[in-house]
């Protein structure tokens, strides 16, 4: 069992902290293929440092490693303050552990949902897989959503952080949409890799 690491502690937040972006590409559901993630690394919301990139299996199991391997093997690993989510799951219901994210990696984790999650629903859908049980848990394990009051309601959740700082760093990643920018420009260069014409929003 991996010991709990304490929040990373902030003593002031820098207008211009690095921050992870990631979302997935578009892909086809419930087909056996990789689906295509795309990190972009941003100075907050203003300016684009650098792309990552990874593949994970549609409704597989294998998020949690290949996002903790696409940042620890990143030259630009020490320089990232946060890393943000486009939610819990990728690539269909391929379901990421925010807390294994951060100890294995040590850096803070926050979830960006648009929406409050249905998660009856989702419990159900998950219940098609064998360990439906074991991607349950690490849904239950991201832990408590909160609603930011930003240019529209959202919804996050965190690993390895306060409250108040997730706060303060969304909003500052928050420049041209309601969605941080690290988490929007992900989405728009997945969906016009996968597709060769970006479309839709985060």
């Amino acid at each position: 069992m991996n010991e709990e690491i304490p929040n990373k502690k902030f003593r002031k937040i820098k207008k211009e902290i690095r921050i992870l972006g990631v979302d997935d590409g578009p892909f086809t559901p419930h087909r056996e293929e990789k689906v295509l993630i795309i990190g972009t690394i941003f100075r907050a919301g203003i300016w684009l440092d650098g792309v990552l990139s990874t593949q994970i299996t549609n409704d597989g199991d294998d998020a949690t490693d290949k996002l903790v391997g696409m940042v620890n093997q990143s030259h630009h690993r020490e320089q990232i303050g946060v890393i943000m989510l486009d939610g819990i799951t990728f690539g269909g219901f391929n379901v990421v552990d925010i807390q294994q994210i951060f100890q294995k990696t040590q850096i803070p984790v926050i979830v960006i949902m648009r929406k409050q999650p249905d998660l009856l629903k989702i419990r159900n859908a998950l219940q098609n897989f064998s360990n439906w049980e074991e991607r349950w848990k690490r849904i239950q394990k991201a832990g408590k959503i909160k609603i930011i009051r930003n240019k529209e309601l959202i919804y996050i959740q965190t690993s390895g952080i306060s409250w108040e700082d997730a706060e303060e760093i969304v909003k500052l990643a928050t420049t041209r949409s309601a969605i941080p920018e690290p988490i929007r420009a992900a989405h728009i260069i997945a969906s016009g890799v996968i597709t060769g014409d970006s479309r839709g929003s985060a």
